[in-house]
């Protein structure tokens, strides 16, 4: 345990800070799966350019790695590029001939 007055502030300080890393990253991740959920191209565009700050922000802070940021703005463009393309591909139905012996 601390012994020191500074080191029991520093304790203090530190769950404040932790919460609040916690609280920002949570919200970018949840934004990110509503881009993922999302059918329409507009919202996911505005959304994405959203979460692509908040991630910009939290790896200025420190909070994710820089290139962890990058990696997960490189994806989520992806899935906003082909949000509205996808074409539904209904399978057929395949019939196998019975031949009787």
């Amino acid at each position: 345990m601390a012994n020191h007055k500074s080191a029991k502030k520093r304790i203090r300080n530190n769950a404040t800070k932790r919460l609040r890393n916690r609280y920002q990253a949570k919200t970018t991740r949840t934004l990110a799966k509503r881009i993922r959920t999302s059918t329409v191209k507009s919202e996911a565009e505005t959304l994405l350019k959203e979460v692509s700050s908040m991630l910009d922000k939290l790896a200025k802070r420190s909070i994710i790695h820089k290139n962890k940021a990058s990696n997960q703005k490189s994806k989520l463009a992806k899935v906003v590029s082909k949000v509205g393309t996808e074409k539904v591909v209904v399978k057929k139905s395949i019939k196998k001939k019975i031949t009787k012996k």
